[in-house]
């Protein structure tokens, strides 16, 4: 399993040990492929070359954060729920959720929200795309 590597993120030794459980969490679900993406410092998790989640850091604030494609009624609702969940940054607001990971949003909440996300991706593939999934 991969590691986050502090040689190619901006986020301090620190940070990178206390976030190590939910790139684990991001590369359990099945099929998940990793990138570093360089232009955004971030790494992105991708499904089918889809992505559905990219972790990295806020440029305006340096805070660390973890942006998620969920479904808009979803985002909404935990938007309004708690104040470290804003609309997606540099996504497409409707579509994609920002979280501040040293906010305050509980591990297994953070946890079912990654699910979520990946969840809704994998509906999004074709039928042969599925199939292939579980061959694998």
């Amino acid at each position: 399993m991969a590691e986050i590597s502090s040689n190619v993120t901006p986020w301090s030794e620190n940070i990178i040990k206390s976030y190590q459980w939910l790139d684990e969490c991001l590369q359990k679900q099945p099929s998940t492929e990793k990138e570093f993406q360089p232009a955004w410092q971030a790494y992105k998790y991708l499904l089918c070359g889809k992505m559905y989640a990219y972790i990295g850091s806020d440029d305006r604030n340096g805070r660390p954060i973890i942006t998620l494609k969920l479904e808009p009624v979803f985002s909404d609702m935990l938007r309004s729920k708690y104040e470290d969940i804003v609309p997606g940054y540099y996504m497409n607001k409707m579509h994609w959720s920002t979280i501040y990971l040293d906010g305050n949003i509980p591990q297994d909440v953070l946890s079912d929200i990654v699910y979520a996300s990946y969840k809704l991706v994998r509906s999004s593939l074709s039928k042969k795309a599925q199939k292939k999934m579980l061959e694998k």
